[in-house]
């Protein structure tokens, strides 16, 4: 029996066996009176009138049918039991249906929500739920009776929690009911001694206020929200209440003025909108009071302005930038990008003359409520009532729980044991603020603030993140610790390696429980494994820098031209590079007995398109047309002379590979370009550079066309995130 029921009546359960199979008969025969009962489906005991009208208000073809079978049940079967109040205990479920039925949830769920004690409080079994009123509702009674057994303080059973979020995950209407439970009860909380009050108070601060923004249930978030100030701190709350009392005192209104003044605007732009006045609630006052200091007109509430289409709020938006004076760092757009808990809206703020800020909130009606009712407002998640509810193995697919609560269910299952997902859980409801980031592909990853690439990583990829080499942030190398900031392009660099390990130093860069969890779960998997050490740096120990020639390559000499204006082997220079290679790739000029060098800034091959410019001493540089350097080469007027390739496909190039450090990265690489026919003329690697290297190497290859296959060898190497052909700059 729940803490709130109390039965004088029967102040125990039935004695015997006897006693009990008639108190199941009668039960059955009321149930079954439910079900066969002679009243037509608009008639209702006055008692539920006004959930039924409600209801209506919502679903104005709804069938009440099952409210009043379910009433009947309900009634009769808490008959003489009484809360601490001392009201009639059925008063309780009535409230709670009624909170639920005013933000349009469905009829399943109120019946469900009627019927949701009886389980617990009654002799009503679940199986009976389930005849008189099919396996939906069944399942949503269930949910909630198990939810009633949780202790949600500091000392609660980890694995028990953990058992009622999964519930809560396979059907997002069991959580609303508790919800719905929790603020009736919050609101006769005042019969209860006050520590337990402070108790049940603090719980429902750490807890279910936080799910209840997570669901997107903002009418019941902000209602708790204040229940919970008044009882935790009743000084605050008091002086709060004497702000807003003494602001509707006033004789001038700001948000009246401007609200008029809206309409005006619209009503002239021809965009049908209705403008309302949305006073803050306390806990937003006060938060506001903190921010500001001593509180004006405008700061007690907001405007909200409700069109009918999603065009019209930015045909809205328009209007009053336009026509009013915006303040333009105050504009969000929560349509295009919507919050991680399904919430819309676009937010702007427009000054007034004598200085006071008045806050906008532009949204559809249906934006609206979907931001009041959250999950509630999306009803049955179900296909079709005909349709099984539920999977053989009893897991259920919701399709319209918002994104948060799937990856709860994802990472939950993945935590190495409940008190992981206990303390990671907590941890994950106590962050206030969500940002979201973009990825290259044009998706986009809901993170908390505060999150960092290694979050970004595991929320993108799961459990293949072990893989990570490093990420880009806004096109620029970043290490995995980056925090990242709302609006971020995330491009993340990942390894082929399907063994690849993480690290545990990324347990320090790691906010969110997805990250944290699949960390944790490799490293108690393996634990006599060193993990490597490629923490929030992105790398581990490179292999120490160096340059290399071998041996079958001399270092280049000087040679005479031949008779063709033939490249040949020059001195090089950090600027040009000649061919030492007999048969190598050739470079025809147009200039008789002019010496030719390939351009070491392009490192132009077969079959680049090519052109050459006449410096001194008669010798010819030839650069791919798109190297910078042949700008420049123009602006000097250099002699542009008409160069082409000979016949010879043989070529040789420099590339440059930037990579992440890690032991046998070099072996690896070279292995990798061995593998393509590549001959390595000279290599050098420098030293890292926080935990980044860059290589460079000069190569022969038989074939100019074998270069795009070489260079996708070498970036598929674990570590190595960009190739690409020696393109200096044209200094």
């Amino acid at each position: 029996m729940s803490a709130e029921a109390t039965n004088p009546a029967t102040p125990g359960p039935v004695a015997g066996p006897a006693a009990r199979w008639r108190a199941r008969i009668d039960l059955r025969r009321l149930g079954r009176a439910a079900l066969l009962g002679p009243a037509a489906r608009d008639r209702l005991p006055d008692a539920i009138s006004h959930v039924a009208e409600a209801h209506r208000a919502h679903h104005p073809d709804a069938d009440l049918e099952p409210l009043r079978r379910a009433w009947v049940l309900a009634e009769s079967s808490h008959r003489g039991q009484m809360r601490k109040s001392g009201e009639p205990y059925i008063t309780h479920p009535l409230a709670v249906t009624l909170i639920l039925a005013e933000l349009g949830a469905e009829t399943t769920t109120l019946t469900a929500s009627l019927l949701h004690d009886t389980v617990e409080d009654t002799e009503v079994t679940l199986d009976q739920v389930g005849e008189e009123f099919g396996a939906e509702v069944r399942f949503l009674v269930d949910g909630v009776t198990k939810l009633e057994k949780v202790d949600y303080g500091a000392a609660a059973e980890p694995e028990t929690f953990r058992k009622m979020l999964v519930a809560t995950g396979n059907d997002v209407r069991v959580m609303s009911i508790k919800l719905a439970d929790r603020l009736h009860n919050m609101r006769t909380l005042g019969v209860m001694r006050p520590e337990k009050q402070a108790r049940i108070a603090k719980v429902t601060r750490d807890v279910l206020i936080p799910l209840a923004e997570r669901l997107g249930v903002q009418a019941l978030k902000t209602e708790l929200e204040d229940l919970v100030f008044a009882i935790l701190h009743p000084e605050e709350y008091e002086h709060t209440r004497e702000l807003i009392v003494d602001n509707a005192s006033r004789a001038d209104d700001p948000l009246a003025e401007i609200a008029e003044e809206v309409r005006g605007v619209l009503r002239e732009a021809g965009i049908q909108a209705e403008v309302v006045i949305r006073p803050r609630h306390f806990v937003s006052v006060h938060r506001t009071a903190r921010k500001r200091g001593r509180l004006r007109g405008a700061d007690f509430g907001r405007l909200l302005v409700l069109v009918g289409e999603d065009a019209d709020c930015y045909g809205v938006l328009g209007e009053l930038h336009t026509c009013m004076t915006p303040v333009v760092s105050e504009f969000k757009d929560f349509i295009a990008v919507p919050k991680f808990n399904l919430y819309q809206s676009l937010h702007t703020a427009v000054a007034r003359g004598d200085g006071q800020v008045v806050e906008v909130l532009i949204r559809t009606h249906q934006m609206h409520k979907v931001a009041e009712a959250g999950v509630v407002a999306l009803g049955n998640p179900y296909v079709g009532p005909a349709e099984e509810p539920s999977s053989a193995d009893g897991e259920r697919a919701d399709p319209t729980r918002p994104g948060w609560l799937s990856r709860l269910l994802d990472w939950q299952a993945a935590a190495p044991d409940a008190d992981t997902f206990w303390s990671t859980l907590r941890e994950d409801l106590a962050q206030d603020r969500e940002i979201t980031v973009f990825r290259p592909d044009g998706g986009t990853l809901g993170l908390p603030e505060g999150a960092t690439c290694v979050d970004a990583a595991y929320a993108q990829y799961g459990e293949d993140a072990h893989a990570c080499l490093g990420a880009r942030v806004n096109g620029r190398l970043a290490t995995l610790s980056t925090v990242l900031k709302d609006g971020d392009t995330v491009q993340l660099l990942m390894g082929q390696d399907p063994a690849a390990e993480p690290s545990k130093e990324w347990l320090e860069h790691a906010h969110t429980p997805a990250a944290r969890i699949a960390i944790q779960r490799w490293i108690a998997t393996h634990p006599a494994h060193e993990t490597p050490e490629r923490s929030g740096t992105d790398g581990g120990a490179a292999e120490a820098a160096h340059t290399f020639r071998p041996s079958a390559a001399e270092p280049p000499t000087a040679d005479t031209p031949d008779s063709a204006g033939r490249s040949t082997p020059e001195p090089q220079t950090p600027d040009e590079r000649a061919d030492d290679r007999p048969g190598a790739a050739v470079a025809l000029v147009d200039q008789p007995g002019a010496t030719v060098r390939l351009a070491g800034c392009c490192t132009p091959v077969p079959p680049d398109e090519i052109t050459g410019f006449a410096v001194r001493g008669g010798v010819v540089t030839v650069h791919r047309v798109e190297c910078a350097a042949v700008a420049r080469m123009k602006g000097t007027e250099r002699r542009e002379v008409g160069v082409r390739w000979g016949d010879t496909a043989e070529c040789r190039v420099t590339l440059f590979a930037e990579s992440f450090g890690r032991p046998h990265l070099l072996a690896d690489l070279t292995e990798a370009m061995a593998g393509e026919g590549a001959e390595i003329v000279s290599a050098t690697v420098e030293p890292p550079s926080q935990q980044r290297v860059r290589h460079t190497y000069t190569v022969q290859l038989p074939d100019a066309a074998l270069l795009p296959g070489l260079m996708r060898a070498m970036r598929n190497v674990a570590g190595v995130y960009d190739v690409s052909r020696a393109q200096g700059p044209a200094g």
